[in-house]
């Protein structure tokens, strides 16, 4: 019940923080001659976090690092919670999955961990927080749903404070407000940072990194001490997702051209922390694996060298620039080219393309996978938004412009009513009820479960269309049907066999099953196997919806839920169908 009041309070939530977000922005509009932060070009250290900034000269909500995080932290946790809808199944499998078999000592790990194309570094992170939650007693089916999004939320905050500080030391106090407007009402990043996919840490650790580089910055006075930390968030990023390096071999070339002492860059940093991080995470690889296993090299011979990526399928060489990537800035895309062409940034937007047409030269490709440059576009349309609203830089310093503030006033208004207009609904839909179906269902059999209503589970669905153990969290038998890429080139795994022939498939299947309590399938699949669910005594249990439209697949409107009918649930029955 207390679950159940508490959703009924989150759309309550999500306006008082969105009021909190249309707050700021009216009063980083209003303000008038507001002075630049002490030292543009200060470097803070992680132990700087929460201290006193020197000459503060305001009280507004964001005139501290403090200030913006609790701001970030509060919307990205009403974020996460928010977050109700099936994206990608890496977020469930490759993660969540994996911690709660590392926790519980039950979970399936797909073929990618037996391949040793994963490293652990990253579900170890969730496997704390279930060790937590399990020696707490507080691992109940909605705690274990949400949980593992409100510690991402905890990490996506820390990333927009380092955005918000790296825009800060580029363009200044104001423009770094705006640029925030952007980050925390872009619909792909309130749709994405908060879930569970390594691409979501990545897209923290790098605009961690970035912020301590020096050759991002635009002052020679930049302590090179911190290039280090710099270093340490790169080295931890590749770790998690190897792939992340082609984002910080740009930035390292960069580096190594514009420093003076690139004999010390190479030898006495690049070297020696590379060493240590991935050294670490390497021996952490060794322990779960059980045997010395260079995950890096694995997930890239897999993924580049190999193009066993384009097994999952593949598109267009344009597709980032032409579909993916404006689909994802949306309408902050025009504001994004108006403020590269205006701020002249041009390492920053360099970053932008470079990792763009890298990935382009991949044939299978992901919207997840240039979420980490996502950011730097909305810093961009932040400076836009930043000149619509009067903001003069003239002499080089932030100042309003008094002779066109009217004007400015009305324009900036509709602007953000139009960005809000656009991706706030955006957001709430992908977020709320676009293929919210496969989740409703599992949480909806984790219940059951724990009630002891379920005992064994088919899904005859494309493999990893639901979530697994991590979200029923009961140790029942269960089964899916498989997709690891096969050997035989043109060889149809299950999930093709039964997307092929369902009945068939079914039928054949049936001869060597051990009988379900539960069957969980899309209505597309029900309408064709009527027959085989009523031959087999199943009948209905619950239907969820799932989906307006297709994505890659026909349209898969509704999941749901069959189970044996109550005379059939008898152990001596069960075992003479068996």
């Amino acid at each position: 019940m207390a679950a159940d009041f508490f959703l009924l309070l989150l759309p309550k939530l999500f306006f008082a923080v969105a009021s909190i977000v249309l707050l700021v922005t009216n009063m980083m509009r209003v303000r008038k001659g507001a002075a630049i932060a002490a030292d543009k070009y200060k470097v803070e250290s992680p132990e700087d976090f929460g201290g006193k900034e020197k000459r503060i000269t305001n009280n507004t909500v964001l005139s501290s690092s403090k200030r913006v995080f609790v701001l970030c932290l509060a919307l990205r946790m009403a974020n996460s919670l928010l977050v109700q809808t099936y994206f990608n199944p890496d977020e469930h499998w490759q993660a969540l999955e994996v911690a709660h078999r590392l926790t519980f000592g039950y979970g399936h790990l797909t073929w990618e961990w037996k391949k040793g194309i994963r490293s652990y570094l990253h579900p170890m992170l969730f496997a704390l927080l279930y060790k937590v939650l399990s020696v707490s007693r507080l691992d109940s089916p909605w705690v274990m749903m949400k949980a593992p999004r409100l510690l991402q939320s905890i990490f996506s905050a820390f990333g927009d404070l380092y955005f918000y500080k790296l825009c800060k030391v580029l363009f200044g106090d104001q423009i770094a407000q705006w640029a925030l407007f952007a980050q925390l009402t872009n619909w792909f990043m309130l749709y994405c940072i908060t879930r569970t996919l390594s691409n979501s840490l990545e897209t923290v650790l790098t605009l961690v990194g970035l912020y301590y580089w020096p050759c991002i910055r635009t002052s020679d006075k930049i302590p090179l001490a911190s290039r280090k930390w710099g270093l340490v968030a790169a080295a931890l990023a590749c770790a998690i997702r190897p792939t992340s390096a082609i984002t910080w071999i740009y930035v390292g070339l960069l580096e190594l051209l514009l420093t003076r002492e690139r004999l010390k860059f190479i030898f006495l940093e690049v070297a020696p922390i590379g060493v240590v991080v991935l050294g670490l995470a390497f021996l952490l690889d060794r322990l779960m694996y059980g045997s010395w296993i260079l995950v890096p090299f694995n997930f890239l011979k897999f993924n580049f060298l190999s193009s066993g990526g384009d097994y999952y399928g593949t598109h267009k060489w344009h597709w980032y620039f032409t579909q993916g990537f404006p689909v994802m800035v949306f309408t902050f895309l025009p504001f994004a080219i108006s403020g590269i062409l205006l701020s002249k940034q041009w390492k920053l937007s360099g970053l932008v393309a470079w990792v763009l047409a890298f990935y382009s030269l991949l044939g299978h490709k992901e919207f997840r996978f240039v979420l980490p440059v996502l950011p730097i576009t909305l810093m961009f349309s932040g400076y836009s938004l930043a000149m619509i609203s009067g903001l003069d830089l003239s002499n080089g310093k932030q100042k309003r412009s008094a002779k066109n503030h009217s004007k400015c006033f009305s324009k900036i208004q509709l602007t953000v009513f139009f960005l809000l207009a656009t991706n706030i609904p955006m957001a709430y839909y992908m977020s709320m009820v676009h293929q919210r179906g496969t989740e409703d269902a599992m949480n909806y059999l984790a219940k059951e479960a724990l009630y002891g209503k379920v005992k064994n589970i088919l899904f005859l669905t494309p493999c990893h269309a639901t979530p697994y153990y991590s979200t029923l969290h009961h140790n029942l038998p269960m089964r899916f049907l498989d997709c690891s890429p096969s050997e035989t080139n043109g060889t149809p795994d299950e999930s093709d066999q039964f997307m092929m022939d369902p009945a068939g498939f079914a039928s054949a299947f049936a001869k060597s099953w051990s009988l379900p309590s539960h069957i969980v399938l899309f209505d597309s699949q029900e309408r064709l196997l009527k027959d085989f669910l009523i031959l087999h005594s199943f009948e209905e249990r619950r239907r969820f919806f799932h989906a307006h439209f297709k994505v890659d697949r026909d349209l898969q409107a509704s999941v749901v839920v069959y189970a044996l009918t109550e005379r059939l649930t008898s152990p001596s029955l069960t075992k003479q169908l068996t």
